[in-house]
């Protein structure tokens, strides 16, 4: 099982669960990141660290955002690793 990175990071790009990740499987696309199945250890470390609770277990992936398993998948090698904390996108909503 892996995590992935969901729909209310579209737009968002909050970088706190970045800094938590042992294996620094996040990778950052333009609107988004995205988590490496290959690369991820399934820690949850990062689930709690999500402010727009955007990261869940493959598993527990809303059938609304399937879509973004695959997307996880496809696109992480295609972006560069990311690892430290980063400002969020100005479009980010405030933190709850």
């Amino acid at each position: 099982m892996a995590h992935v990175v969901c729909e209310p990071c579209v737009n968002c790009k909050y970088t706190d669960c970045v800094e938590v990740c042992p294996v620094d499987c996040f990778h950052e696309g333009e609107k988004i990141l995205y988590i490496d199945p290959e690369e991820c250890i399934d820690c949850a470390l990062c689930i709690p660290e999500c402010p727009v609770e955007a990261i869940l277990p493959d598993v527990d992936v809303p059938e609304k955002w399937a879509s973004f398993i695959a997307l996880n998948e496809s696109e992480a090698s295609k972006h560069p690793k990311i690892t430290q904390k980063q400002d969020p996108l100005p479009s980010a909503p405030p933190r709850s």
